[in-house]
């Protein structure tokens, strides 16, 4: 079986993206489901929050673009039964600019998951806050569509405009499988108005690509990085570990899957 493969994509820093890659594979793989995280970032902050040493591991996904390794050779497993990362690295910053001269170059990322594609049940890319080489890398690799999240504060839908261009592009010239397959709301702050406004506003003019579950804004979630641990290890009864279990729960329902995996209908 080939995996699903999405992306999870906003070219708008601090919207959520790398916290809402993290813990919706971190509940997918304790539900049973094999997981590949690609950390895309040069930021790297998928792979320092699963508690990993950025800087001394001996290969990244930047190994994999340049060619001195298979992207077989890179992955790691985690603390987390089933959740698998290929780690990302400063490095990935100087992507754009090696890779200028070769033949087909925003395939590289989709050529380089093939072999193990089998491998895994559901591939997570968590692609850089920009529109550049490496998110439409992440856009062109993608069989089952882009994650978009959307911080629920002003100007929530400013730039969402370019990026669903983008993604239009890549699926006219690169990807025909390239599309929104939805859309999670983040950082919700139920006292204040605004963010009720943000969330009616996303869920008039995105529809049902727009999750259900809604991401609160918690403590808990900021907090669990800096011990390198996912929210499922580091505070599952928090809202935002109750948010992440019931995203994943949603996340399988739109695929037809069940969750736990075990579980049958």
């Amino acid at each position: 079986m080939t995996a699903y493969t999405f992306a999870m994509a906003n070219q708008k820093g601090g919207v959520g993206k790398t916290t809402t890659a993290v813990n919706l594979g971190a509940y997918l793989a304790h539900g049973g489901y094999h997981i590949l995280l690609v950390d895309a970032d040069p930021q790297a902050n998928a792979t320092s929050s699963l508690g990993l040493p950025t800087l001394d591991l001996p290969y990244s996904l930047y190994d994999v673009f340049v060619g001195r390794v298979n992207l077989a050779d890179t992955i790691v497993h985690t603390e987390e039964p089933h959740l698998d990362v290929v780690p990302g690295h400063p490095d990935l910053a100087a992507v754009e600019v090696e890779l200028v001269d070769v033949p087909n170059r925003e395939y590289l990322l989709r050529d380089a998951l093939e072999p193990i594609q089998d491998q895994y049940d559901i591939i997570i890319i968590d692609s850089p806050p920009s529109l550049g080489l490496l998110t439409v890398n992440a856009l062109a690799a993608v069989n089952a569509g882009v994650i978009i999240p959307v911080q629920c504060e002003y100007l929530a839908l400013e730039g969402l405009g370019r990026l669903w261009e983008t993604i239009t592009l890549v699926r006219d010239r690169l990807n025909p499988r390239c599309h929104i397959a939805g859309v999670v709301l983040t950082m919700y702050d139920a006292r204040t108005k605004l963010s009720q406004q943000v969330e009616e506003n996303v869920r008039q003019v995105l529809g049902e690509r727009v999750f259900q579950t809604v991401i609160p804004r918690n403590v808990r979630l900021g907090e669990a990085p800096s011990y390198g641990e996912t929210i499922r290890r580091y505070a599952p009864h928090s809202p935002g570990g109750i948010a992440y279990e019931n995203l994943a729960q949603e996340f399988c329902q739109r695929l037809g899957l069940a969750y736990p995996k075990h579980v049958t209908h």
